[in-house]
């Protein structure tokens, strides 16, 4: 199938109107949106979940299922309409010239099919070439996307791939017919921070190599920013600001969008001094958008009479390239006013030492072929070595980490879900590693608490949100009657600010973050001293992060809970935690106060994780460091030190030392711990990573 040959926009969207219809009535997805996108040009679009990001790009696709409408306006590709084409035709653009890539790489790949057959297959349907010259292609390209040993990854089946690495083949699936236009649907969100670096790097390197147009859809603002020209910023259905990168971010002219802004932990946000902002109210359902503004009732400018009177065109910014704004009153607002908060907190200090790890090990045993079914010797997976820590009264510890780096597992063994194979936990002085939560006193287990990343996998679907806090108090032995506890439970929604008439509600009456408020409040209800979160706000909105960040540390001041909070997302933990914890393959390869382990000397991999975050804000300047690799597997580690197969300084360590031996803990200044054989000189001449770019 030959390509069209065509000098204008790759995709204009103009004026598109997309309905979803159900039995009951017309459900209007997306309204009056309209954007382009030019040769070889990056458009990020941004928005919270619900706002339309993905209808979108299923609108471009023509694959809206059959509920699904284009009511109004047009879409066109490379000058022709792709609403007025037939079948054969969409046939032949899809995945030839348009292709997209999902946020669920596995959603993409046939499990029964070797790889190489599923690349190839997509030139030899869309431009009829021979199987020789199809495998020749793979192959390219899957050198392309920087896969170690392309002809072994060619007669792999998906799931004998990493995420990383399946995420990469998808890209890898896309490029294949070298498309005019690739859309990308959060790719990196199931992802690693470090492994997103990578990903996002390459797809910016293979755009330019191919000429390739992106439309990119995220809700992470710091990695548009990081791979697009050109961000469109979605509210309920609309556009709300259009413009480039450096107007948008810094010149912005919605209130939605510097609503959002304000509401992600940036450098120099501070939760004591400089609190983020969280969006108040919630986020219209479709049928039930005001009248006028769809962002008017959360909106700190808004003005009746004025913002509520009909619809609100886009209105252009004069002076700039392509900005535009859906806000009436946009020139009357000082868009450099200072942050006006009445919330500025004390800096609580840190009580009594509750909880102590002294050597912690944690290894399971499998069989060496258990994954085909055998029997046989038995491998050992060292899922955690000597963890050694303390946290105290009032204190948030973060834990940060790729996948697999023994996080999680550290965090069984601590709520009693799994024992300890060596080692000590100690709370409040009395030893709990070898007890398992059954056999946990009933005080013991409401002291440490936990609260999960997906809050919808936590809550019964059959039980009302009452009845589940009730249940946790019962479980607790709280109060003398049932209505002892009924007044408790409706005390606990109001410390997570949730309305009291939500206990009568079932979870699927509830948003996401509501139903986490409600796993925050469960946790809560036995008074619990400890409580661990695991990533508790990564399956989030922006500004529902910023809510519930805001919640913990609240709850946090108020009850002087010691917090461990699970991540990889280094923007948060900087901004929540007093003390931070690096872990890498079951090792802690770093312990320190934030600032500490924030500002250089870093261990390596502290500081290629830094370097991997993305960060919103066009003053930064960052060092870039891809790691190379994954991690390697807990079932056959390195030798000698954890992280030098990845290592960009192992360079300076002479003797084959980091190949040999596991380093030792250095204790640096102020009790600042590091596992790492470089020496003193070279730690000291460590730059920062992440400095605010000079004027």
């Amino acid at each position: 199938m030959s390509k069209i040959e065509y000098d204008g926009p790759i995709l204009e969207i103009d004026n598109l109107s997309i309905s979803f219809f159900t039995r009951l009535r017309e459900i209007p997805a997306v309204m009056d949106f309209s954007v382009t996108v030019q040769p070889g040009e990056a458009v990020g679009l941004v928005g919270e979940s619900g706002c339309g990001k993905s209808t979108v790009a299923l609108g471009v696709m023509q694959d809206l299922g059959v509920n699904g409408r284009i009511v109004g306006g047009s879409i066109k590709f490379k000058g022709r309409d792709l609403n007025t084409m037939d079948a054969d035709e969409l046939r032949a653009i899809r995945g030839n010239e348009i292709a997209m890539i999902y946020q669920e790489p596995m959603a993409s790949l046939n499990p029964a099919m070797k790889i190489g057959k599923q690349l190839m297959e997509v030139p030899m349907i869309h431009e009829g070439i021979s199987e020789e010259d199809a495998y020749k292609r793979a192959l390219e390209v899957v050198e392309d996307v920087k896969l170690p040993d392309p002809e072994r990854i060619l007669k792999s089946y998906p799931h004998q791939l990493s995420g990383g690495q399946q995420q990469r083949i998808v890209i890898a699936m896309a490029l294949m017919s070298k498309p005019a236009l690739l859309i990308l649907d959060e790719p990196t969100t199931a992802l690693d921070v470090t492994v997103e670096a990578a990903v996002v790097e390459l797809v910016k390197d293979l755009g330019k190599k191919y000429g390739t147009s992106m439309l990119f859809i995220s809700h992470n603002l710091g990695l548009v920013l990081e791979t697009c020209d050109r961000i469109c910023v979605m509210y309920s259905g609309e556009a709300v600001e259009t413009g480039s990168i450096e107007d948008v971010f810094d010149k912005m002219q919605h209130p939605y969008t510097q609503a959002l802004f304000r509401s992600i932990p940036l450098p120099g946000a501070d939760k004591n001094a400089r609190p983020l902002i969280a969006i108040p109210g919630n986020f219209p359902l479709p049928h039930e958008r005001p009248q006028g503004c769809n962002f008017g009732p959360r909106c700190d400018y808004f003005q009746d009479g004025l913002c509520n009177a009909g619809d609100i065109p886009m209105h252009a910014i004069e002076g700039d390239d392509r900005h535009n704004t859906r806000c009436l009153r946009f020139a009357d607002i000082d868009w450099n006013a200072p942050i006006v908060t009445d919330k500025v907190f004390e800096k609580t200090e840190p009580g009594r030492v509750v909880l102590k790890m002294d050597n912690l090990k944690k290894y399971y045993e499998v069989a060496a072929n258990a994954l085909f079914g055998g029997s046989g010797a038995t491998k050992v997976v060292k899922a955690n070595e000597t963890l050694s820590f303390e946290a105290r009264e009032s204190e948030t510890l973060a834990i940060v980490g790729e996948s697999g780096c023994g996080k999680s597992t550290f965090a069984k063994v601590l709520m009693g879900l799994e024992t300890a194979t060596e080692g000590a936990i100690l709370l409040d002085g009395k030893n709990i590693e070898s007890t398992a939560i059954e056999n946990r006193d009933t005080q013991t287990v409401a002291d440490v608490q936990m609260v999960f990343q997906n809050p919808f996998d936590t809550l019964n679907p059959s039980m009302t949100v009452g009845r589940q806090i009730i249940r946790a108090l019962e479980i607790f032995k709280y109060g003398n009657s049932y209505a002892e506890r009924e007044a408790r439970m409706l005390e606990l929604l109001d410390l997570v600010k949730l309305p009291r008439a939500f206990a009568e509600r079932m979870p699927r009456q509830l948003s996401g973050g509501q139903k986490q408020r409600v796993g925050i409040a469960r946790a809560f209800a036995g008074g619990a001293r400890i409580v661990v979160a695991d990533e508790p706000v990564s399956a989030l909105d922006v500004s529902v992060q910023a809510a519930v960040t805001d919640l913990l540390m609240e709850i946090q001041r108020k009850e002087k809970t010691t917090l461990l909070f699970i991540s990889h997302d280094l923007s948060i933990v900087r901004y929540l935690s007093d003390r931070v914890m690096v872990m890498y393959l079951g090792h802690v390869v770093e312990l320190g106060t934030t600032d500490q382990v924030f500002a250089p000397p870093y261990h390596p991999y502290t500081e290629a994780l830094l370097s991997a975050v993305p960060i919103a804000d066009t003053s930064i300047e960052k060092e870039h460091i891809v790691l190379e690799g994954d991690i390697p597997s807990a079932m056959n580690p390195p030798t000698g030190c954890p992280f030098q197969t990845r290592c960009r300084w192992k360079s300076k360590v002479a003797g084959g030392l980091c190949d040999r031996d596991v380093p030792p803990v250095r204790v640096l200044a102020d009790g600042h711990q590091i596992k790492c054989h470089l020496p003193d000189d070279e730690l000291a001449n460590m730059r920062p990573v992440i400095k605010v770019a000079a004027e």
